[in-house]
């Protein structure tokens, strides 16, 4: 690289952690991605040194997702993408560690802990401070009307079917309401 190019900080995490943030930093990140996609096709796929500037943003932004979940859910986080690792990425056997991660960023990421966040939502995008942060998971080309596959109670493939245990309506969360997650002191 060019000595006048100031170096940045790589992300510094393996395919695992950037495979369980991924629906975020795509969600925070989609405007630099877009920026650098662009530089680069417009440098028909030969821009590294004429798109710099841009991929440094993807990578600062990709960062900050990252040490923000970090900070935040670093519990969460470590059980989904050590879940992945075990499973040879495979995301559909790992939708109940998946889940507490999500419920965990929207609560303490994204917006107020009174929101419920593990549903979908019918506001449109940009009516809602939560969807500012660009921290929404959206599955693209989920038909109307149908749960998204990360929202489901039961899955087809995986090794463990069930996502939710009998006395749960929610992961984490009793039938009668009671948070089964917090640790007894």
């Amino acid at each position: 690289m060019p000595e006048h190019i100031p170096a940045v900080k790589e992300v510094g995490a393996s395919s695992a952690p950037l495979l369980s943030a991924a629906y975020f930093i795509g969600g925070r990140c989609r405007a630099y991605n877009d920026d650098y996609m662009q530089c680069k096709t417009e440098a028909y796929g030969r821009g590294e040194l004429d798109c710099l500037r841009e991929g440094r943003k993807v990578t600062r932004c990709a960062s900050s997702v990252i040490d923000d979940i970090n900070k935040n859910c670093l519990e969460e986080f470590r059980a989904h993408w050590l879940c992945l690792e075990n499973n040879n990425h495979q995301l559909w056997q790992c939708r109940r560690p998946e889940r507490l991660l999500n419920k965990c960023v929207f609560n303490k990421i994204v917006c107020n802990p009174g929101r419920d966040f593990t549903r979908p939502t019918t506001l449109p995008l940009g009516t809602d401070a939560c969807f500012l942060q660009g921290l929404e998971k959206v599955i693209p080309e989920t038909p109307k009307g149908q749960t998204p596959i990360h929202l489901r109670d039961w899955q087809t493939f995986a090794d463990n079917r069930l996502i939710l245990k009998p006395n749960e309506k929610d992961v984490g969360v009793g039938k009668d309401g009671q948070d089964l997650l917090k640790k007894s002191a």
